[in-house]
């Protein structure tokens, strides 16, 4: 059970209702991260806000989908896990190798690879990274533009994971278990 409230869409500050509105028109559903954050309309704009502009971004989707698994493992977020496993299967079509590569914070793909590896590193390291650590990015052909997304992406998640994680979101996803570091 969450910590606090996590109210139906009818049920959550009126400034809230619109912005989940637009979440159900857009996916169908309302999960449970975006009624829990809804408690503060203000941290539910900030989040949709920052995960819209972010979508629009220069990284793909997939990319973007490796990065939220690869956090949300670092960060061991069975909430986000569950979510992001569900996403990676269904929309991202992933096969079982690569989400956990993914998860393992690696990918099959050569130059998502590189993007996952260096956002588990920023994620592990609070943010640090090395000269070596931005010129491989720029070696795989990432642009200037893809590394701040890459750190947005991780900055992002970190949040989603943090919510989450603080506040026991009950999971609204086919269940996937943390993997504890032994397992890992």
């Amino acid at each position: 059970m969450s910590r606090i409230p996590t109210p139906a869409t009818e049920q959550t500050p009126e400034k809230s209702q619109p912005l989940l509105a637009a979440v159900q028109k857009q996916l169908g559903t309302v999960p449970n991260l975006f009624r829990i954050v809804a408690n503060s309309p203000a941290a539910l704009e900030a989040y949709l806000g920052f995960s819209g502009a972010l979508g629009k971004g220069a990284l793909s989707a997939k990319t973007r989908e490796r990065i939220a698994l690869a956090i949300a493992q670092v960060n061991d977020c069975g909430y986000c896990l569950s979510a992001h496993t569900y996403i990676a299967r269904n929309l991202a079509k992933f096969d079982d190798a690569e989400i956990t590569a993914n998860r393992n914070g690696a990918s099959n793909d050569v130059k998502a690879d590189a993007a996952v590896r260096f956002a588990v590193k920023l994620a592990r390291g609070r943010g640090q990274a090395s000269d070596a650590d931005i010129a491989a990015l720029k070696d795989t052909e990432y642009s200037d533009a893809e590394i701040v997304e890459i750190i947005a992406h991780v900055a992002l998640n970190t949040f989603t994971n943090y919510v989450n994680e603080a506040l026991k979101t009950e999971i609204d996803f086919p269940v996937v278990p943390v993997r504890t570091a032994a397992a890992a």
